[in-house]
């Protein structure tokens, strides 16, 4: 990615500057890598809709030997209800 110094007559409205700025606009693997944060097989999501768990607020039930997780309490109640 390049960073572009800004000159008073370049505008980020002109063609000029919309062409420079689309020159750059792929994303490598770096930049990629940097947007997951985090490997996406190790990723763990809610027993109910699937949300991407953060790792905060995670809210979890035991049901036989087993550990669910969730990403709110409303969730956790939704899945008791499914499997009760």
């Amino acid at each position: 990615m390049r960073i572009m110094a800004y000159e008073e007559e370049d505008s980020i409205y002109s063609d000029n500057y919309l062409e420079e700025a689309t020159e750059d606009d792929e994303i490598d693997e770096l930049e990629e890598g940097f947007m997951k944060g985090y490997d996406e097989d190790n990723e763990e999501i809610c027993s109910n809709c699937g949300k991407v768990l953060t790792g905060y607020d995670t809210v979890e039930i035991e049901q036989g030997k087993k550990t669910y997780k969730f990403c709110s309490e409303r969730c956790a109640e939704k899945f008791r209800k499914k499997h009760s």
